[in-house]
């Protein structure tokens, strides 16, 4: 019973961070890496469901039970046959610093003093869980360039100011927005993913918007 939680977890953890290095083939060739994972998954062997490309998964149970299964493969003598997991690993860790990145490429190489709207704080939408979460993970990582971090989600606030205060805490999506530089999806609740674009457009001071779950409409 063991064995199937932790190997169940491990090929999800993989097919996640599969599609997050297919993203970063597919950003550096100018392919779109959510029609590629359409038309794999349309593979009846392969499938769909958790091909989406983002900032990568986190919470109580993927990142914890890969390690630990590694570690426990090495105790067994049997390390050899894990060691992909390290790099299913690092792929999603990698994630969360290409946002980093993308971002500060997209404010001309600097970020400190500019104040940035992350949305989002859950490692997943519908939950308050910030344990390990990407999301938390990134607005940390913006915070410690210098940038003016202000954060919002629809349940995760209260847990995520325990662990990390130093960050800008709004409860509302108008009040992060307003007079942003720059706007980072990284929880798809779907309150973000249908924003009205125009609303949007009007509350933030800059035009930048990373994408961090592939989960906007390019077409608004």
């Amino acid at each position: 019973a063991e064995l199937v939680k932790v190997a169940a977890n491990a090929f999800l953890a993989t097919k996640i961070s599969f599609i997050n290095a297919m993203s970063e083939v597919a950003d550096t060739v100018g392919a779109d890496v959510t029609q590629l994972a359409d038309a794999i998954g349309y593979d009846a062997r392969i499938g769909r469901k958790f091909l989406n490309a983002g900032v990568g998964f986190g919470g109580g149970c993927l990142p914890k039970d890969i390690r630990a299964f590694r570690a426990r493969a090495e105790e067994l003598g049997v390390g050899d046959s894990l060691t992909f997991l390290k790099e299913v690993d690092a792929i999603n860790v990698r994630q969360r610093e290409r946002v980093v990145i993308r971002l500060r490429e997209a404010l001309g190489g600097e970020l400190a003093g500019r104040r940035v709207a992350v949305l989002g704080l859950a490692f997943k939408p519908d939950s308050d869980d910030v344990r390990d979460s990407p999301a938390l993970d990134v607005a940390v990582r913006l915070k410690g360039l210098g940038a003016d971090v202000v954060t919002t989600d629809p349940r995760a606030i209260e847990n995520a100011r325990a662990r990390h205060p130093q960050l800008t805490y709004e409860p509302s999506v108008e009040a992060a927005l307003r007079n942003a530089a720059a706007v980072v999806v990284v929880t798809e609740w779907a309150e973000y993913r249908d924003l009205d674009p125009e609303w949007a457009g009007e509350l933030v001071a800059g035009k930048v918007i990373i994408d961090g779950r592939n989960a906007l409409n390019p077409l608004t």
